[in-house]
């Protein structure tokens, strides 16, 4: 299909990059099945070809309506589309391309304004940690809706992070939001690394992975944070402190994953960082990557009176940041059988998104909640004693509407080990 961008725009960089990308689309129709919101809505427009062709129009030149703004804004961005199609048109960058000039042509509403930029700037804030730690104190006496928002408190395990060094060095993100909600994710993560001889380290000055900015309508802001992170991370990757190499930076939750393994693209253009960045993202890895190298020590571990304990029955939910974005599928389900769990995927629709989508449940609670709970319904169904999944959005949407505990499996191990 050729395209004829308008000509203040063909010659960008994000001109040249989205002309690329809308060669590739034969406007099948095999991406509409598997996009939630078109589920949901009926609407072509609230689908990947719909958009596409708001986008196409966009570029061209055409006028920006706020319909055009609301269409996009109602995309998860979960890239189920990318998973489907068969000419690999790379939908999640073309629509980070036509949002950023949506979001330059069309004036939000000023309450749209205020909560975005609240986002934007309380997630990824200092303050957030002492907000949510406030939340939890005085979380019964919440309103629902804000209740629903603040996890439970975590347990004590969450501040026993191991000590011991080891030759084999990981470097771990430990996140803005997670810290705070979910603290003990990540220490479960360092315990079971630990536990197969693997040392996490941890650069203080790292922060967002540059993914709220950037999906908040703000990419100069996520580019700067993702220069911030690889000039933290450098002396540890390059092997420049006392502390030695690292051999690969961990991702315990997807949706950084997937941000992280872009940074190389990301920052392509910038001659500072471009050869940095594209180390960075070569050496990142989500935890599940390492399961296979970890099973036989965590095996070792277990022995045979641990493999063989009662172990609760799990539903696995792989959000979309892991199985569309990172393409990694499979994996979670395979190592948690070979420590002995009883694990299946959702009953029906296990490639579809639950609502989360970063800050999407809060710009766009109501699809949010009935993508929600359609994939509990579907989990339910496989009756599990415990939900998990490999995302703090995920782990704490998919909590919001069940009485099931929902964990990170990376928690689930470590209490096995721990048992």
């Amino acid at each position: 299909m050729q395209t004829a961008l308008a000509d203040e725009f063909k010659n960008t960089r994000d001109g040249q990059e989205a002309e690329a990308i809308l060669r590739k689309c034969v406007h099948c129709g095999f991406c509409t099945a598997t996009c939630p919101t078109y589920q949901l809505l009926g609407d072509e427009l609230d689908g990947p070809r719909g958009r596409i062709y708001l986008m196409k129009q966009v570029l061209e030149g055409a006028p920006v309506t706020r319909k055009t703004q609301l269409h996009l804004d109602r995309c998860l961005t979960c890239r189920n589309c990318e998973t489907t199609c068969p000419s690999g048109v790379q939908y999640g960058r073309l629509v980070d391309i036509g949002r950023k000039i949506v979001e330059q042509r069309v004036e939000r509403p000023a309450g749209e304004k205020l909560v975005r930029e609240a986002l934007k700037t309380g997630l990824t804030s200092p303050a957030f940690g002492p907000a949510m730690s406030l939340g939890k104190l005085v979380r019964p006496l919440l309103p629902a809706a804000l209740k629903a928002k603040v996890p439970g408190a975590a347990p004590p395990r969450a501040k026993l992070w191991p000590t011991r060094p080891h030759a084999r060095k990981v470097l771990m993100l430990l996140g803005c939001v997670q810290p705070s909600m979910m603290p003990n994710v990540n220490s479960a993560t360092a315990r079971v690394l630990d536990a197969c001889g693997i040392q996490t380290l941890v650069a203080d000055g790292a922060g967002c992975c540059g993914a709220i900015r950037t999906h908040l309508g703000d990419p100069d802001g996520g580019l700067a944070d993702m220069r911030r992170n690889i000039d933290a991370w450098w002396p540890l990757v390059a092997g420049l402190t006392s502390q030695g190499t690292v051999e690969a930076i961990v991702m315990n939750a997807s949706g950084c994953g997937v941000t992280v393994k872009e940074y190389g693209h990301a920052l392509a253009h910038d001659p500072a960082y471009a050869e940095k960045a594209e180390r960075i993202s070569a050496l990142t890895r989500d935890v599940s990557e390492l399961l296979p190298d970890l099973l036989p020590a965590l095996r070792s571990r277990l022995g045979p009176a641990g493999l063989e304990r009662a172990k609760p029955r799990v539903a696995f939910h792989p959000p979309c940041t892991l199985q569309h974005g990172q393409q990694l599928r499979g994996g979670v389900e395979t190592g948690l059988r070979e420590l002995g769990f009883e694990v299946q995927l959702a009953a029906a629709e296990p490639h579809l998104c639950c609502g989360s989508a970063g800050t999407y449940s809060v710009l766009q609670p109501e699809l949010a909640t009935q993508l929600r709970d359609r994939k509990l319904g579907h989990l339910a169904a496989t009756a599990p004693q415990v939900i998990a999944s490999a995302n703090v959005g995920c782990i704490q949407h998919l909590q919001t509407g069940t009485g099931l505990p929902v964990r990170h499996w990376i928690e689930v191990v470590d209490d096995l080990l721990a048992a």
